[in-house]
Formats: structure tokens, sequence, C-alpha cells
């Protein structure tokens, strides 16, 4: 007769459950220390001289100064840079989440195969690599004086980010019970009248996650800035970070100090959404 553990497990798996469980720790442990590491490294050696930082990059600083922020905002640019960036990622995500919650209801309410097909079209561009459409981007642009523009960067992250919001916000609209467009059509609502009444409020988790998504992508995007921008007014942060590479020397207490600030809205904006974002995730994982 085996002998049991008081919670009821065998005691051979009981044991076996004890040994695991400090090798799962330890592997958790050195997974994060693997991300932890990195991060203190960039956030003390935001307050450190750069002979500090090489001397001692895991200790906190020993006469911490603001002199690298400086740096970044005033000799960096990293303020004209962070405006430009927060004006192409909100107007990309805004026109990207705009353009693709109708598309993708359309494809989730269109009668037979039309919407199969539509959706089957727009998701296809996932698999084309963003350097293969490079050069035609850049000669289409570029004749329609889209060039150096902030228009044209918004316009560009927003045709290469599409198709990911539309496959994301797709499968969620398809989730939405038929019954529900059925009662709004006996109540004489349109297609707009339901787009707006139905499926928008109930996809408010799946379009949070998007928007997150969406936003990272844009915001930290650089091979179009570094394409399309030619002045300096017009650069973006990622490009702005660029300047503190040199050829022989990497300034890096004032880079780290712009990596913090380009990291900061992206925190913000996590925070905020972080209660649509976990749901979002599965949105549309399991029919309704």
């Amino acid at each position: 007769m085996s002998v049991r553990h008081r919670t009821g497990r065998p005691a051979g798996a009981a044991r076996r459950v004890r040994r695991v469980r400090p090798v799962r720790v330890l592997v958790l442990a050195l997974g994060a220390s693997a991300v932890v590491l990195p991060l203190l490294v960039v956030l003390f050696g935001t307050f450190k001289s750069l002979p500090e930082l090489f001397a001692s990059p895991l200790s906190p600083p020993s006469s911490p100064t603001l002199d690298n922020y400086r740096r970044a905002v005033g000799e960096g640019g990293l303020g004209t840079a962070f405006t430009n960036s927060l004006i192409v990622t909100v107007g990309a995500v805004a026109l990207t989440l705009t353009v693709a919650s109708l598309a993708a209801f359309f494809c989730a309410r269109a009668p037979g195969r039309a919407g199969w097909a539509v959706f089957g079209v727009l998701v296809a561009g996932l698999a084309v690599p963003a350097q293969a459409a490079i050069v035609p981007q850049y000669v289409l642009f570029d004749r329609l004086g889209l060039t150096d523009s902030l228009s044209g960067l918004v316009l560009v992250d927003t045709t290469m980010t599409l198709p990911t919001a539309v496959f994301i916000l797709g499968s969620f609209l398809r989730s939405i019970p038929e019954e529900l467009y059925e009662a709004a059509e006996l109540d004489g609502a349109g297609p707009l009248r339901a787009f707006r009444s139905i499926a928008l409020p109930l996809t408010k988790p799946a379009l949070a996650a998007t928007g997150i998504f969406l936003f990272v992508m844009d915001w930290n995007d650089l091979l179009y800035p570094l394409l399309f921008v030619r002045s300096q007014e017009n650069r973006t942060l990622p490009l702005a970070l660029l300047d503190f590479q040199g050829e022989f020397l990497t300034q890096y207490p004032p880079l780290f100090a712009g990596v913090v600030i380009a990291s900061a809205p992206v925190v913000v904006v996590y925070v905020l959404l972080q209660r649509y974002f976990v749901s979002g995730l599965t949105a549309g994982a399991v029919r309704g």
C-alpha cells in the first residue's frame, strides 16, 4: 500500500515536487536577472559620468547628476524629436484603428465569402516583409511630396500596421453573437448604427490591446524615419538617439537618458490601458 502525503499526493510525487521547485525558482531568478540587470545599468547610467559608468556599471551613482538628461534634451534635440514622435505615433495609431475597425467590421458582417476574401487580402500584408516594399514606397511617397514630412510617416506607419490591426480586430468581431446584430436590425439600425452602437462598445478591450501594440510599433520605428526623413526638424526619437553614437566613441550616459525618456510614454500608455490589455489579448479566442 503506497504512502500518501497529507495533501493527497503519493509520497514519491511530493518528493519530486520538492526537488523541481528549487530548479524552477532558479530558472525564474536567472530569467529575471537577465531582464533587471540591464535595466539597472541603463537607469543608474543616466545619473553617472562616462568614466564612472565604465568603472562600475551595476553600482548606484556616487554623485548623481541630471546633466545627462539636460544634454539629451538640449544638445541631442530630443525635445523636438519627442514631439514629432508623439504626433506621428498618435496620428498613425488613431488612423489605423479607425480604418482597421471599419474594415474588420465589414469582413465580419459581409454576406457570403466576400468578407473572408477581403479579410484574406488585408491580412496577406503580414506575409510581406517591410524591407521588401521600401523601394516602391519611397518612390511613390517621393512623387507625392510626402517624404521628409510627418504626414508621410503617419501614412506609411498606418499602411504597414493595418494588416496586424485588421487581423486582431477581425478575429474579435467575428466572435460577437449574431443575435445582437439581428436585434439591432429589427430596431431599424443600419450597418453604421450597428457598428457604432454594438461593435465599438464590445470591441473596447481589443481596441485597447491593439492600440498598445500599435503604439509600441510606431513609437520605436526607426526604419521609415531613417529612410524618409532628411531634415533635423522632422526627426523622431529613434532617429535622434543615433546622434549619440559616434564612429569611435558612444556617449552612453546621455544615450541612456534618451532611452529612458523614449520609454516613458510606452509605460504611461500601458498603465492607463492595462485593465483592457489582458482581456484584449484573449479577445476572439472563444466564439460567443
